[in-house]
């Protein structure tokens, strides 16, 4: 909560001058429940139609004011909710963004979109209901009071006896409901989960016939959030009947005593109709309360949950200048890394690129090929050795610097709902030759150019609407429009036929015979040629050299080499492939 009232502070005039309207509004409103009785027991017994009638002027004067404050009240209470609830989700969405993968994959990306959206939502309910009735409410209720003290003490004695029990509910209600609305919202994290994964992959779903299947996995998971919310709400809902309860026992008690009072000569009838007045208005403010706190709880549990992110610390940070006299550009020396801190994912891992030279990476599934890039480009940290560029220890270089060094395809990357050029250009607003020069290099130019409108095609989310190798084709092409000094090219290939990959690798060397490549690939012919090339087997160097090296010293890359290509792997085919 602390944090949100950092997010609050700056509105507090607007905020003072909200509430200091809905006062003035809540105050009018208690006058006329008065004003009705002064009329029935004093302006009434005259008969005159005039003094009557000026009264009747005097609380129609003090509904319209009563009307008009509110109003202007909650207008100001919604524009100060918007502008909170808008800076909480940017600052969030900023700090999302700049989390480590190690933080991302702690937190998980359902849940932080969880909490960005539902969790938002019940701030802005609950700052916006604070401000609307956490006044009014209070005002009422104790102004009431005050109300029926002056009109009649003995009758407001049975008003009185009923608040420490309320108070006792109240209390007891919301200590239980606070922490099941936090665990409410760990299963709307694991709902958003399923249907990401639903909705990402509902191709491999409809192929599968596993439609029926992921129906009732969500079922299971809506179940679940349906029934602690229901665990929730009945906690919660407890308080509207308890005070009903309790309020209405004093109303039947007032009524009682206000019957003996009255036809004791002991009290007036407009007083005993104020004071019914007076409880009813009691009994609705209570009620308003009652709202107040399941809102509070769902939103004190959502704001300790964004307030976690945001305190989130700076896992990598720069650290001073760190650096090495070397002739390599690249450089990891018995670098060793585990995601988990349990089982190393890379252990003792070297290699040294000169400007211009490429390595290629080859290994199985999960042999910890994509983790050299992800610790090159400092996404992660490793656990022990050296990672360098320039001579540079990479963890010294500000993020902002070193990223721009890169142009990279993820073996996952995605294409955005936006056009071709934007997703080329990616907003480093590059001229329009620059983007037609990528997309020569990449092999996307035949495919565009059949496009009606070209650079500005659409793209659908995710660029469903291209084939794969279109999709691997723009995902390069953006790579290569910066002209980087690093480029990466994680398994970026396999959706193309031989013959475009053999094209794409000599545009590479061609054109851009400065930068120095990685390529980590499943196809020997995409990485043969490389000046090095890396395999790897459970994180472990089984092999490092040339192609013509590893066939004849490394057994694995050479039964990989033999099952791809026959036994003309070892000779040189580039003019095949071409």
């Amino acid at each position: 909560m602390k944090k949100l009232l950092y997010y609050l502070k700056p509105l507090f005039p607007r905020m003072a001058g909200g509430l200091s309207i809905k006062f003035l509004g809540t105050i009018v409103d208690l006058f006329i429940p008065s004003i009705l009785a002064y009329m029935i027991d004093t302006v009434a017994p005259q008969r005159s139609i005039p003094l009557i009638l000026a009264w009747g002027g005097v609380m129609l004067v003090c509904s319209l004011l009563a009307l008009i404050f509110n109003v202007m009240a909650n207008r100001m209470a919604s524009s100060v909710a918007r502008d909170t609830t808008r800076a909480i989700r940017q600052d969030l969405y900023d700090k999302i963004t700049s989390l480590t993968c190690q933080q991302v994959d702690e937190v998980g990306i359902p849940s932080l979109i969880s909490r960005i959206t539902s969790d938002t939502y019940n701030i802005h309910s609950m700052v916006g209901m604070v401000q609307r009735i956490g006044i009014r409410a209070p005002i009422l209720l104790l102004g009431s009071i005050i109300m029926t003290l002056l009109l009649d003490a003995r009758l407001a004695l049975v008003l009185l006896a009923t608040i420490p029990f309320m108070a006792a509910v109240i209390f007891t209600i919301t200590k239980k409901g606070v922490p099941l609305y936090g665990v409410l919202q760990q299963n709307v994290d694991r709902l958003v989960r399923v249907v990401r994964e639903n909705a990402t992959g509902i191709r491999v779903i409809k192929a599968l016939s596993k439609t029926q299947y992921e129906k009732e996995r969500f079922e299971k998971v809506n179940g679940e959030v349906t029934g602690q919310e229901l665990k929730a709400g009945r906690v919660m809902s407890a308080s509207g009947p308890s005070m009903n309860l309790l309020l209405n026992l004093g109303m039947t008690t007032v009524i009682l005593t206000g019957a003996y009072l009255v036809n004791g000569g002991l009290s007036e009838p407009g007083a005993i109709l104020a004071f019914a007045n007076y409880f009813t208005i009691i009994l609705n403010a209570v009620i308003a309360i009652s709202r107040i706190f399941v809102n509070f709880s769902k939103g004190s549990a959502s704001a300790n949950r964004i307030a976690f992110v945001l305190d989130l610390p700076e896992d990598l940070q720069t650290l001073p200048p760190d650096h090495r006299d070397t002739d390599s550009h690249i450089l990891f020396e018995q670098v060793s890394f585990s995601y988990l801190g349990q089982k190393n994912n890379l252990s003792n891992i070297s290699f040294s690129l000169k400007r211009g030279e490429t390595l290629g990476i080859i290994g199985a599934t999960g042999c910890g090929k994509t983790t050299i890039v992800h610790l090159l480009m400092r996404l992660y940290d490793r656990d022990s050795g050296e990672i360098r560029i320039n001579g540079d220890d990479v963890r010294s270089i500000p993020a902002e610097k070193l990223h721009t060094l890169f142009g990279v395809v993820f073996q996952n990357d995605v294409l955005f709902a936006d056009t071709i050029a934007e997703n080329i250009s990616f907003g480093r607003q590059l001229a329009e030759d620059r983007l037609e020069d990528a997309i020569c290099r990449a092999q996307a130019g035949e495919f565009i150019d059949s496009l009606p409108d070209r650079l500005q095609h659409e793209l659908t989310i995710r660029g469903s609407n291209l084939s794969g190798g279109q999709k691997q084709r723009l995902l390069i092409a953006r790579a290569l429009a910066a002209h980087p000094e690093i480029l990466i090219l994680d398994d970026s290939s396999s959706a193309l036929d031989y013959k475009t990959d053999a094209e794409l690798r000599r545009e590479i060397r061609e054109n851009f015979a400065g930068v120095t490549s990685i390529i980590i690939a499943q196809r020997i012919s995409s990485i043969m040629y490389a000046d090095h090339i890396l395999v790897l087997d459970n994180g472990r160097c089984i092999g490092y050299g040339t192609h013509d090296e590893l066939m004849r010293d490394c057994s694995v890359y050479r039964e990989i080499s033999v099952s791809q290509m026959g036994d003309g792997a070892k000779g040189k085919t580039e003019e095949v492939l071409a």
